[in-house]
């Protein structure tokens, strides 16, 4: 099949409520593209006009993790889009088959993604239905955002409801905000990548109900359980910050292109706050100075002549190596001794010190007995 004398198709790759996409064969330009046909039985009044509103926003995007657009028409009746083909699939999956990836693929999932994200919104472009389906990855692992069909721009008035009263947009990604029927916004578009990332990480999103009014509620007013109480590996930073994506007020989420940065970095891998882990690191410092301690108390005579060389360390502010911080544990008590003594404040010192005052002692004594002979002696004579 030929459309628009130009665009052979091959095989239907993808079939939805609107639509069908094939891929196809641009034979004017020779390569691969993706044609989005969209049924001539679909019975939304406003069917049309998002798929055309689909061809005019992804057209003015262009980056490396948004689907291209090359062409847009009418062709038997029918409008298509002519887009790039990603040779891959989508990351949608059903409860009974859930598609669970390890940390390691959803970071570079959110990195890509948030990436696609950030060129939308700084276009003016919310994308407004962030879902697994609507994120290609490729055979090389390159995630692509697909679909614009209901984006709709940041000025644009009409952004909250359909022209029927309708909140648009897949439920189980929806921000809180808009399901109290407040208009969508970049940060609208964080969350639902929050809930998708959730998805990939547990098997299931964030928030499951029976009704679609129980689900609402959920979303305004319940907070998700952390995947590590469910069995996820996950890093405390990671998260961490995956929670801060599914904040119930749209300031408290991060921007698009933070998080794509952050992802982008590796921070992901961190297993607790860098300033934790910083605070845990001087502990070992203490322990050498009780190892110092006795290597010096049981020899003073041998260490004395060091000891004043080393005194000025206790000046010193903070926490000190073992040898320097081993000083002021003992060094006080050793200076006030050889005050007390008068010399060198060591035993070995007194005992020197007392030997020296001996002989003063014994020459005293000797010169009293002398001179009490010499008494004794003159009195005799004198009689």
């Amino acid at each position: 099949m030929l459309v628009a004398d130009r665009y052979r198709l091959h095989g239907c790759i993808g079939r939805g409520g609107m639509g069908e996409v094939w891929q196809a064969t641009d034979e004017v330009l020779g390569r691969s593209v993706a044609v989005k046909l969209m049924l001539a039985q679909s019975t939304d009044p406003s069917g049309a006009d998002r798929f055309r509103l689909e061809a005019q926003t992804a057209a003015r995007l262009s980056h490396p993790h948004v689907v291209g657009v090359f062409d847009f028409g009418t062709w038997d009746g029918k409008l298509f889009l002519v887009m790039e083909l990603v040779e891959g699939d989508s990351l949608g999956s059903t409860p009974a088959h859930p598609l669970v990836l390890p940390a390691e693929r959803v970071a570079v999932v959110a990195a890509h993604a948030a990436a696609g994200l950030a060129a939308a919104h700084r276009q003016g472009v919310v994308h407004r239905d962030i879902k697994p389906g609507n994120l290609l990855m490729d055979a090389e692992g390159t995630v692509k955002l697909a679909d614009f069909g209901i984006a709709r721009f940041v000025d644009d008035p009409s952004a909250g409801l359909t022209t029927t009263g309708q909140i648009v947009g897949t439920g189980l990604y929806l921000a809180p905000e808009r399901a109290l029927g407040k208009p969508a916004s970049p940060a609208s578009d964080v969350y639902s990548l929050g809930c998708v990332l959730y998805q990939l990480l547990t098997g299931h999103p964030p928030f499951r109900a029976d009704t679609a009014t129980a689900l609402l509620y959920q979303h305004i007013d319940s907070a998700p359980t952390p995947p590590s109480r469910l069995g996820v590996v996950l890093t405390p930073a990671f998260e961490a910050y995956l929670l801060s994506l599914l904040a119930k007020q749209p300031e408290q989420r991060p921007p698009a292109q933070a998080i794509a940065d952050w992802f982008g970095s590796g921070a992901w891998r961190e297993y607790a706050p860098r300033p934790a882990t910083a605070g845990a690191m001087p502990a070992p410092v203490h322990a050498p100075p009780a190892q110092a301690a006795p290597r010096t108390a049981p020899h003073p005579p041998a260490r004395t002549a060091p000891g004043p060389a080393a005194m000025p360390a206790p000046r010193t502010s903070g926490p000190a190596s073992g040898p320097t911080a081993a000083v002021p544990a003992t060094g006080g008590s050793r200076r006030r001794a050889p005050e007390r003594a008068g010399s060198s404040g060591s035993t070995g010192g007194a005992l020197a010190e007392l030997s020296r005052r001996r002989p003063r002692k014994t020459a005293a004594v000797a010169g009293i007995v002398a001179f009490v002979v010499f008494l004794f002696i003159g009195m005799a004579w004198l009689s």
